[in-house]
């Protein structure tokens, strides 16, 4: 792999690659010592235009965890507020050695820029960028799917049949879109249900059904996997429901929809989690809830694209 950017130019084979490896990094994750030699040497740049803990902790997990040198850049504080831009700053790093990049940015594309541009020799990894993608998050989302309904046999296995609503603010979520191309590569059934104002304004080339009942899309589609996505309220500028009470009522995963879920189904949210408007917090701790697993999977996921990204000779991807 040369870069990770998207999951919508992902194959296949090469989306089940990158799962099958992860599988190898977590079992290195179950050992008394829990680090690899395999990126000794290597230097991985955490580039974050944008807060994000969790993400930038388990990338930081992931290249410790393969003995890379990381370096946390925070756009906050440094030289980037005070006006110097994504191409100097690029440039920065390529003189320190930089071999991989993993950039969250607020603005869509900025990744691919990085990625096309000739400033710096560098695999780039896309942690995020404004609402366009986020490919290790739909990733760490297909491993937890995969482990759950298939458990030590999962290598190889795709996700042919798998049915999954993805439910709440898919207007400003990019694990919403890098989770419909995935999931559709790799076989599964998606269903978008939102407010009609919290759905972009055309999804007609998305591969998924577009719904906006939730209670339905629960009693008349029986879902393998209900996916909860954060209300992201930073990125709202305007009114788009009338309230969180109502938006809760309609839209959210609480004790009585949960309830109704068959037993095997899997519930989901790739956090931060808003309890009480998007997800109950029976529902965030049931059971069936696998929130603390993605968290888990997550570092063994950016693991694998570390890998795959730094090993050996890199091609064009």
């Amino acid at each position: 792999m040369r870069h990770l950017l998207s999951t919508k130019g992902l194959g296949r084979d090469d989306a089940i690659r990158v799962l099958d490896v992860a599988e190898d990094m977590a079992d290195v994750q179950g050992r008394e010592v829990k680090k690899l030699p395999t990126l000794r040497g290597k230097t991985v740049v955490n580039l974050f235009f944008e807060d994000s803990t969790r993400t930038r902790i388990s990338f930081e997990a992931a290249a410790k965890r393969l003995s890379a040198d990381v370096i946390n850049f925070s756009a906050k504080g440094s030289s980037v507020s005070k006006g110097e831009s994504l191409k100097d700053t690029a440039q920065t790093l390529a003189a320190m050695g930089a071999d991989a990049v993993v950039v969250r940015h607020h603005a869509s594309g900025a990744p691919h820029t990085l990625a096309s541009s000739g400033w710096i020799d560098a695999g780039i990894i896309n942690a995020g960028d404004g609402t366009h993608e986020h490919p290790t998050q739909a990733l760490l989302d297909a491993f937890t799917i995969r482990r759950r309904l298939h458990g030590p046999d999962s290598r190889g296995r795709d996700l042919d049949g798998v049915t999954v609503t993805i439910v709440g603010d898919i207007l400003h979520s990019r694990v919403a879109r890098s989770n419909v191309w995935l999931l559709e590569t790799l076989g599964a059934h998606v269903t978008l249900v939102a407010p009609p104002t919290l759905l972009p304004v055309d999804v007609s080339g998305w591969p998924a059904t577009i719904g906006f009942d939730l209670d339905e899309a629960i009693d008349s589609g029986h879902p393998d996997v209900v996916m909860m996505l954060r209300i992201q309220a930073e990125r709202m500028h305007a009114a788009f429901f009338p309230n969180s009470r109502e938006y809760a009522r309609r839209w959210g995963l609480d004790d009585e929809r949960l309830a109704r879920l068959r037993p095997d189904s899997i519930v989901m949210h790739p956090g931060p989690m808003n309890r009480g408007l998007e997800i109950s917090a029976a529902a965030a701790d049931s059971p069936q809830s696998t929130v603390r697993e993605q968290v888990g999977n997550g570092v063994s996921v950016r693991m694998a694209a570390l890998y795959l990204l730094l090993s050996g000779d890199r091609e064009d991807s």
